[in-house]
């Protein structure tokens, strides 16, 4: 078994860049699912809702998976895909864990949930050496979404901290069951992204879109809102600013770290305030759905069984 950090195979896929990397955050607790979402069974023969993402950024011409997982479910995991994945594809996981900061500093004693999303990205600074991806495991973003990152990734000449967003609009991104956090961004005409906010409790409400931070004050969102999803691509350069900003977010809400979540939107839209990011937004036409509530579930397994029979993936996506 390999250990933690540590390839578990080498090489790359067929028509890949050998250095691009997809990490996948998939260490979340599923408070508002009530268990691992990221394992609930999805395919026809017990896929998982990440699988296909897997298998459309392996078509687009990623090399390499990066899991970022509790330690509950590393096992889980390893067991799951070690040597399951096409065998010329590297996998690699990392345990996001709540002790795993910057020197001076340690979790209170009262934290349970992860850190958030940026700490994830974060948690692999020693394995990621090249461009990468960053997704959830509980979204579906179609084989589209990853052709757009690995073509952004293949251009000829990237400026250092330039980096990539694809896009979806808000009205496609909501389910029927409850509110969702989504990153709200602000795009200026040449499609660059000026501001990205992490929202809260955004949902249907009285035949609008609205957001909540406090649960009290409502704000209406139009459904065209360009959102993340956190489907990201960044240059390895991006991760000297996420340490500083992580930082700076532990000094900054000391008095709240028993609850407070370092998000990643919001980290990027810092550094784009600071002029140390630029990040082009790239739309895509391609249909959201995930799995956030129980009540998700059967409308992944629908999606999915409509897409297979449409001939967008097999029926057994790995060989056994």
């Amino acid at each position: 078994m390999a250990s933690r950090g540590e390839s578990a195979r080498s090489g790359g896929c067929d028509g890949a860049m050998d250095d691009l990397t997809i990490v996948v955050m998939a260490a979340g607790i599923g408070s508002r699912y009530g268990g691992s979402k990221q394992v609930e069974p999805i395919g026809p023969n017990g896929e998982w809702l990440v699988d296909y993402a897997i298998y459309d950024a392996l078509r687009a011409g990623f090399a390499r998976i990066v899991f970022v997982v509790r330690d509950e479910i590393e096992a889980e995991f390893r067991e799951r895909y070690d040597g399951v994945l096409p065998a010329a594809c590297r996998v690699e996981y990392v345990v996001q864990s709540l002790d795993d900061l910057p020197a001076g500093f340690s979790p209170p004693a009262d934290r349970v949930k992860p850190w958030g999303t940026g700490h994830a990205v974060w948690s692999c600074r020693h394995v990621v050496d090249g461009p990468f991806g960053v997704i959830n495991a509980d979204d579906f973003y179609g084989r589209g979404a990853f052709e757009a990152l690995a073509g952004f990734f293949a251009r000829s000449r990237r400026a250092e901290g330039e980096h990539v967003l694809v896009g979806y609009e808000l009205a496609k991104t909501l389910t029927e069951h409850g509110s969702v956090r989504r990153g709200v961004c602000r795009v200026d005409a040449g499609g660059l992204l000026v501001e990205v906010r992490e929202r809260h409790r955004i949902a249907w409400r009285d035949g609008s879109i609205t957001s909540s931070e406090d649960g009290e004050t409502w704000t209406k969102l139009p459904g065209d809102t360009i959102v993340s999803l956190n489907t990201w691509g960044f240059g390895v350069e991006f991760m000297a600013g996420l340490s500083r900003q992580f930082s700076t977010f532990l000094a900054d809400r000391a008095a709240e770290l028993g609850t407070a979540e370092f998000f990643l939107p919001d980290t990027v839209g810092r550094l784009i305030a600071e002029g140390e990011a630029r990040v082009r937004v790239l739309s895509t036409d391609e249909t959201w759905f995930g799995v956030t509530y129980p009540e998700d579930v059967e409308r992944a397994r629908r999606e999915i069984a409509d897409r297979i029979a449409a001939g967008a993936y097999p029926a057994r996506l790995w060989s056994d």
